[in-house]
C-alpha cells in the first residue's frame, strides 16, 4: 500500500462501513489554519466557521484522529492550548481563532474547561509510543492542576466550580456546588497523570498523584454516593446531597472510584427504562427525573455522543464488554436513522445532539441553532472511534506492542490496513469451511490477544508478514 489511507473496517452491516468512512471524508472540513491575521499558527481542530478554537474540542477529537494513519494529526490542537499556558498555569476553555485571546463567558469568569488533558495524552502514548511528548507535556499538565487547584479547591478537598465549567450548563442542578462530574474528571487526569508519570519512571510524582486521587476518590465516595439511591449527586454548598440523577452519575466508572456493589447498581441502571434505559442510550437525565423532557431540551434528556462514549468508555473499566457494545451498537443505529428519516443514510447529517426516545436530532426550544450539524467532535467518537474499539472491539497499545480483540462472539469483521507506527496491520475473521479463521498481515511482530468473551481467550506472538489462524485449534 503505497498511498497513505485510512484504515478499512469490516463489519456485516455495511451501513456502519459507510458511515465510518464518510466520517473521515467531512473531516477534511475540520482543518483550520487560521486566516493571514490569525495568530493561532499551523492547522487545529476546530468546527467549521467557529471564531474559537475549543478545549473540548482538542481533548476529544484526539480519541478519533489517533486512527487516522496519520493523515490528521492529533496533538496540534492540544498544543494550543498547552502554548497558551499563563504564568500561573492556567489555561482556558476557549482562545479567539484571530486574536488568540481567551474567550470568557460570565457564567465562567476563569474560562474553566474540562480539565481531561491527561487522559487524552495516556491515550496518545498509546497510540504512537512518542515518549518525548509525555516529557514535554506533563509539566504543563502539572502546573495546569496546580492553577486548579489554587483557584476551586476547598478545605473539603473537593473542587468548586460554576456548573457552566461541566459543559452542561442546563443540566437540572442549579445548587450544585461542587459538581459531581467536574470533581470526578479531576480524579480522571490525577489518575493518568500518575500513570504519564510512570511512563516517564518518576516514581516520586506517580505516587503523589496516586495519592491525591486516593483522596479525592475517598471524598467523592464519602459526599457523594448515596447508599439508598445506589447513585453518586452533586452536593451543594452545605455538602448535602441533591438528588437528581443526570449522567453526571457516570464519570465515576471512567475514574475507577466505586467498588464492584457499588459499580453494580449504578450500571444496572443504564439497563433500567425507569432510569437511563432509555431506547437511545444514554439521556442526560434519568427519565425519572420531572425535568426529564422526550424533546431533549439541551442537557434535559438529548443524547450527546460524547457522553455515551464516556459511559461505554467507564463500562469497560468494569469488564462490562458486552454491554458496552450493544450500548454502542444502540447509539450507532440511532446516529444512522436520524441522518435522514425516510431510511436514505447517504444523504442527511450527523449532529451534536440525539433524541432520547425515537430517532431525529434533540431540540432546545430558543435555541434554534442546537443541536449543531455534522458536529463531529462528539458525533465523530461514535462513528470511528466506538466503531473500531467497541463494535469491532479492537484495543491496541503501540509501546506495548499489543493489539487485543474482545468480541462476544465471532462475526465477519476487522480492520484493514492500521498504522501501528511504522507497522501496517490487518485483522479479519470471515468464516470458511475449515471454520473460523482469522487473517492476519503485519510489517513487525506484535502480540495479538484474542478474547472470545465467555469462551476462549489466548495470546498469541504474531510474526511479520502474512498468517492466519483457526479458532477452533486455539
Amino acid at each position: 500500500m503505497t498511498k497513505r489511507d485510512f484504515p478499512k473496517i469490516h463489519f456485516y452491516d455495511q451501513d456502519f462501513v459507510d458511515i465510518y468512512d464518510k466520517t473521515w471524508a467531512w473531516i477534511q472540513d475540520y482543518w483550520n489554519t487560521g486566516s493571514e491575521k490569525s495568530v493561532i499558527e499551523g492547522k487545529f481542530f476546530s468546527y467549521p466557521g467557529s471564531p474559537v478554537i475549543q478545549q473540548v474540542d482538542a481533548i476529544f477529537s484526539s480519541f478519533f484522529l489517533v486512527y487516522s494513519n496519520r493523515i490528521y494529526q492529533a496533538s496540534p490542537s492540544l498544543d494550543v492550548f498547552y502554548q497558551r499556558q499563563e504564568p500561573n498555569g492556567a489555561i482556558r476553555s476557549a482562545y479567539n481563532i484571530e486574536t488568540g485571546l481567551p474567550v470568557i463567558d460570565d457564567d465562567n469568569p476563569e474560562g474553566l474547561g474540562l480539565p481531561l488533558f491527561a487522559w487524552a495524552e495516556f491515550n496518545l502514548y498509546h497510540k504512537s509510543a512518542n515518549k518525548k511528548r509525555v516529557k514535554d507535556v506533563l509539566p504543563i499538565l502539572q502546573n495546569y492542576v496546580k492553577w486548579i487547584d489554587s483557584v476551586f479547591k476547598q478545605p473539603n478537598g473537593l473542587y468548586r466550580v460554576p456548573l457552566a465549567a461541566t459543559g452542561m450548563p442546563n443540566s437540572p442542578r442549579e445548587k450544585a456546588a461542587y459538581p459531581l462530574d467536574f470533581n470526578t474528571m479531576m480524579a480522571v487526569n490525577i489518575l493518568y497523570m500518575s500513570a504519564l508519570a510512570d511512563i516517564l519512571n518518576d516514581k516520586e510524582s506517580s505516587f503523589q498523584y496516586k495519592k491525591q486521587y486516593f483522596s479525592l476518590k475517598t471524598r467523592i465516595n464519602s459526599l457523594m454516593w448515596d447508599p439508598e439511591d445506589g447513585f453518586y449527586y452533586d452536593i451543594d454548598k452545605n455538602e448535602k446531597r441533591l438528588s437528581v440523577k443526570t449522567i453526571a452519575g457516570y464519570w465515576p466508572l471512567l475514574a475507577e472510584i466505586p467498588n464492584d456493589d457499588k459499580a453494580e447498581k449504578i450500571i444496572a441502571k443504564l439497563q433500567d427504562p425507569k432510569f437511563f434505559g432509555a431506547s437511545h442510550p444514554f439521556p442526560t437525565v434519568s427519565l425519572s427525573e420531572k425535568t426529564f423532557d422526550d424533546s431533549g431540551h439541551g442537557y434535559r434528556g438529548s443524547v450527546f455522543p460524547h457522553l455515551t462514549f464516556m459511559v461505554i468508555k467507564g463500562l469497560e473499566r468494569y469488564q462490562r464488554w458486552d454491554l458496552a457494545r450493544e450500548c454502542a451498537i444502540r447509539h450507532l443505529y440511532f446516529v444512522l436513522d436520524s441522518m435522514s428519516p425516510d431510511g436514505n443514510h447517504h444523504k442527511g447529517k450527523l449532529w451534536e445532539a440525539y433524541l432520547p426516545s425515537k430517532e431525529g436530532p434533540a431540540q432546545w426550544p430558543g435555541k434554534p441553532e442546537f443541536p449543531r450539524p455534522q458536529y463531529l467532535t462528539y458525533a465523530a467518537l461514535s462513528t470511528i472511534c466506538l466503531t473500531i474499539e467497541n463494535i469491532v472491539g479492537l484495543f491496541i497499545s503501540l509501546p506495548r506492542k499489543t493489539v487485543d480483540w474482545i468480541i462476544p462472539n465471532l462475526e465477519i469483521m476487522g480492520v484493514e490496513n492500521l498504522s501501528l507506527k511504522k507497522n501496517m496491520i490487518t485483522i479479519l475473521s470471515n468464516k470458511s469451511g475449515r471454520g473460523w479463521e482469522i487473517h492476519m498481515e503485519s510489517e513487525k511482530l506484535y502480540y495479538f490477544t484474542i478474547n472470545i468473551l465467555g469462551k476462549k481467550k489466548k495470546t498469541l506472538p504474531i510474526p511479520s508478514g502474512k498468517c492466519s489462524m483457526l479458532i477452533d485449534k486455539l
